[in-house]
């Protein structure tokens, strides 16, 4: 056999195991990154109350994705979820103070039955206004009085001990932002 399809065969065969060896260290380098600040995370859940009520869910749907520690998600999950690695579960309780906070009962207030749209309000209807400076405000009713409506501005969340079932999907490089044209 001469020099040169010895070259070629050894060049054909080590080429397949270069291949493969680069996408084995690939694959187990990707296993080994935890969840850190900066890092684009993807993330299966189940959110539950103190009761095992489901609250919100996206198993079997699409992932949840954001950046560790912009501070998109609650806080006491964002802490959670450090240093975790891709395919890791776990189960998580966050405290009102890390999730929507306790309930604040200046938050409520009563308002005139003239001002809702009189169209069937109901006890636990969540209304949807703007402030005066344009931001959205959501209400829900909590009590109807003769003349009066009582509005809770409190998020439904707020002081509830929150239970979430998480297991982590993806942890990669956060995309490199675009810069504002």
């Amino acid at each position: 056999m001469n020099w040169y399809k010895l070259k070629q065969l050894l060049i054909i065969g080590f080429l397949p195991c270069i291949v493969i060896g680069l996408m084995t260290e690939k694959a187990l380098t990707q296993e080994n990154i935890s969840v850190s600040t900066g890092k684009q995370i993807s993330i299966e859940y189940t959110l539950k109350l103190e009761d095992k009520s489901v609250v919100d869910s996206n198993v079997g749907a699409e992932p949840l994705t954001f950046i560790q520690g912009s501070h998109n998600i609650i806080p006491g999950l964002e802490e959670s979820l450090d240093g975790m690695k891709i395919g890791e579960s776990k189960q998580i309780t966050v405290e009102p103070e890390k999730a929507y906070g306790a309930v604040n009962e200046e938050s409520v207030s009563e308002v005139k039955k003239e001002q809702l749209p009189q169209d069937s309000i109901k006890v636990g209807m969540v209304l949807q206004g703007q402030n005066p400076d344009g931001q959205v405000i959501i209400a829900r009713i909590v009590e109807i009085k003769e003349n009066t409506v009582m509005l809770d501005y409190n998020h439904p969340l707020a002081g509830k001990t929150l239970y979430f079932d998480i297991k982590i999907l993806d942890v990669k490089d956060a995309p490199k932002s675009e810069p504002a044209s």
